[in-house]
């Protein structure tokens, strides 16, 4: 069925594709720090995979061929076409796309960072066992193990 279908192989295709670049790019920004790396991958996911729909005239007078595209490939062929109407709509919905998944990005990197909400609850324990907040624990002398 997948064969002999063009378009759900070529959404396939894309989606493997940008999975690819996804990773490529994800792993090439090692450099960065997380905080910079989650938002860009998502930001760089959420412009590939906004779907918008398209229109193209056909060779017969009055047809035309209408489906879904991603966005980003829309708003490149009305580059190309100078077919601002088109441009302006899939643009809008790229940049939509982009700033969903920033804020994506921003929301992960939030729940994965190391000791998120880790002080507060040292905070209260420290309170709750007469420690007070301002107060560091003072260094304990180390036990060695005993056999039998």
């Amino acid at each position: 069925m997948f064969t002999t279908d063009s378009m759900p192989l070529l959404w396939l295709t894309y989606l493997g594709l940008s999975l690819l670049v996804l990773v490529a790019g994800y792993l090439g920004l090692a450099f960065l720090p997380r905080v910079l790396r989650l938002p860009i991958a998502w930001a760089v996911a959420g412009v590939l995979w906004v779907p918008t729909r398209f229109r193209l005239p056909l060779v017969e007078e009055g047809e035309f061929y209408t489906g879904m595209a991603p966005a980003v490939v829309v708003a490149t062929v009305a580059i190309l076409e100078r077919n601002s109407s088109v441009f302006t709509s899939s643009a809008l919905l790229v940049a939509a796309g982009g700033g969903l998944g920033l804020a994506v990005g921003l929301l992960q990197w939030r729940m994965l960072r190391p000791g998120a909400g880790y002080g507060e609850k040292n905070e209260k324990n420290d309170r709750r066992n007469g420690r007070g907040a301002g107060k560091s624990r003072e260094p304990r002398e180390r036990r060695e193990p005993n056999i039998g």
